[in-house]
Order: structure tokens, then C-alpha cells, then sequence
């Protein structure tokens, strides 16, 4: 099994019996021994912080090169099952709803989050819009590690959490189903 670094026992890292497990489970699937794992599960997956765990950032590193692993596959097996006009065409769909929901005005792209609960940064999650929206559009750069670690600070009464955190995973998901 691969070992991270870890952080000693002032630092809290991730609980390295569930980062183990989770690369376990993985590798089976890899490997066609097990089902049921995608490279959105990938994206998704959390894990406890302890004392002594594993150095975070290194994990996050490795799970993004799996979850890129993973989407490539899920890619190539869509293709060949969809063929390449309708997956392309589901991946411009779905760029577009995208585009859609970006092009709204400032202040108006997202739910807010309740008067008294903490939401993203309006301003800042609209100014990563406008990032998003010249990508889509003028075909600027900007990667997938960007999209994945863009962090807004939070805002009383600012956008819902949930729907910009559900925009983004499909903005990722775009971004490699055209790698």
C-alpha cells in the first residue's frame, strides 16, 4: 500500500487506516476486481483528520492524479459506447447549462444562503464566474487543479455552498471529458 508523509503529532493530517482503505478499494476497481467507484466518488471522498495522519495536500495530489486516471477511462469507455458526435454533444450540453447559470448578473448566479448563515463570498465566487465564463467561451486558460482548489471565504448571506460547490464538480467534469 502507498504511505504518505505524515504530519507528526502537533499536526492533524488525514486518518491514514481510511486513506488506506479508500486506495485499497480503488485499486480493486482499477484493476476490475471490484465496481462502483467513479471519478466523481474520487472527487468527493473526505477524511477525518488525526494526529499523525497523513499530509493532506500530498494526499489531495494523488487522489487528483487518480481521479484523472478514473475520468480518462469513464471518457474513452463513453465514447466507445456513446460514440464520439454524442459525447461531445452531452459534454456542449452540459457546458452550456453551465454558461447559462454563469451569465446571469452579479450578486444572481447562485441561491443565497440564509440572512444569518454563512455562504461563499458573493463578489469572489462572481469574479471566478467571469474566469469560468471567458474558459467556455474564449477558450482562456484556466486547469482543472484551479477549478478543484478554489476556496472562497465565507460571506454572511452570501451564495449557497451546495450549488456553487455542485457547479464547480461540473465544471471539472466538463474539463476532462474534453482532456
Amino acid at each position: 500500500m502507498a504511505h504518505f508523509p505524515t504530519t507528526g503529532a502537533r499536526r492533524r493530517g488525514y486518518d491514514p487506516e481510511q486513506v488506506d482503505r479508500f486506495l485499497e478499494r480503488a485499486r480493486a476497481v482499477f484493476d476490475g476486481r471490484e465496481d462502483g467507484l467513479t471519478a466523481a466518488d474520487i472527487r468527493r471522498t473526505a477524511f477525518d483528520l488525526v494526529r499523525d495522519g497523513y499530509d493532506a495536500a500530498t494526499v489531495d495530489a494523488a487522489l487528483e492524479r487518480l481521479e484523472d486516471v478514473f475520468a480518462g477511462r469513464e471518457r474513452r469507455a463513453a465514447r466507445r459506447e456513446l460514440g464520439e458526435k454524442e459525447w461531445f454533444g452531452r459534454a456542449r450540453e452540459l457546458a452550456q447549462v453551465i454558461v447559462n447559470r454563469l451569465n446571469r448578473p452579479d450578486r444572481q448566479k447562485f441561491t443565497r444562503a440564509g440572512f444569518f448563515t454563512l455562504g461563499y463570498n458573493m463578489a469572489e465566487v462572481d469574479r471566478f464566474s467571469a474566469r469560468l465564463i471567458r474558459y467556455f467561451s474564449e477558450g482562456k486558460p484556466i486547469t482543472v487543479e484551479e477549478v478543484r482548489t478554489v476556496a472562497f471565504r465565507p460571506q454572511l448571506g452570501g451564495y449557497s455552498e451546495a450549488q456553487v460547490d455542485l457547479l464547480l464538480d461540473s465544471v471539472t467534469d466538463v474539463m476532462l471529458a474534453v482532456r
